[in-house]
């Protein structure tokens, strides 16, 4: 079974007549890294919002979103905190308290999990990451790479089946996006499912598993990274390509 299946998705704004998604039809296996792309307004991240009812955008939508065969819209919301990551595209957008460890700590005390289990985790996602050394900073004054450090650990902590990120490096400096990149590296070997959004095309060649473009709403292409910077078939894709490599 898939982890997630997107079947017949139509989704359009308010007030607007040209859908923002059209026709869309995938799925996602457990496990999976997928990279989705394509120019500003194609509407990638409009599509990556539908993974998670709490992000939903606002309008009118027809086809099913299914998670693990169940339809997404009768998946708790507690279910869906739990083991549905998000991280946004801005680390000051996505972090709410003072100190590291808190922010580590906070999704799983709003879900109630015992102290202990709370301790456990934290401590496990500050090893992983190496935030051990400034653990007890506040976020105010780490840099935007450790922010967005904080905000993957975070969301890990929740021992989620799935994160799904939004341009999550299109705030930071090439040092930085190396970062995150070796972050990512780490998440896969541990066989996370991860979704993201993003022009950076250094995760989509050195970690994906497959890559999807879109454009104008409509997936225009997918395929294995090799297949798809080798042999791209849709002249959008090649023209997207020579841009951003």
């Amino acid at each position: 079974m898939a982890l997630f299946e997107i079947r017949n998705l139509t989704f359009t704004y308010p007030d607007q007549k040209k859908p923002a998604l059209t026709d869309l039809n995938f799925s996602l296996k457990q496990g999976e890294f997928l990279v989705v792309c394509g120019k500003s307004g194609c509407g990638k991240s409009t599509l990556l919002r539908h993974f998670k009812t709490a992000m939903a955008p606002y309008g009118e939508r027809k086809g099913q979103i299914l998670f693990e065969g169940r339809e997404l819209d009768t998946v708790s919301v507690r279910e869906q905190g739990a083991r549905i990551g998000y991280v946004l595209q801005s680390p000051d957008n996505q972090l709410v308290t003072d100190k590291v460890w808190h922010e580590l700590a906070f999704g799983l005390e709003n879900l109630g999990y015992e102290t202990g289990t709370i301790r456990l985790r934290v401590a496990e996602m500050a090893s992983f990451f190496g935030i051990q050394t400034w653990f007890e900073k506040s976020v105010e004054e780490l840099s935007g790479g450790q922010k967005q450090r904080v905000a993957i650990a975070r969301a890990l902590a929740m021992n989620p089946n799935i994160i799904l990120f939004d341009e999550p490096t299109s705030a930071l400096d090439p040092e930085m996006v190396g970062e995150v990149l070796d972050v990512m590296k780490g998440l896969t070997h541990g066989g996370m499912t991860l979704v993201i959004v993003t022009h950076e095309m250094g995760f989509a060649k050195e970690v994906a598993d497959r890559v999807l473009f879109m454009d104008e709403g409509y997936i225009i292409e997918q395929g294995t990274p090799d297949e798809i910077f080798s042999h791209p078939k849709e002249e959008r894709t090649k023209n997207f390509l020579s841009k951003v490599l």
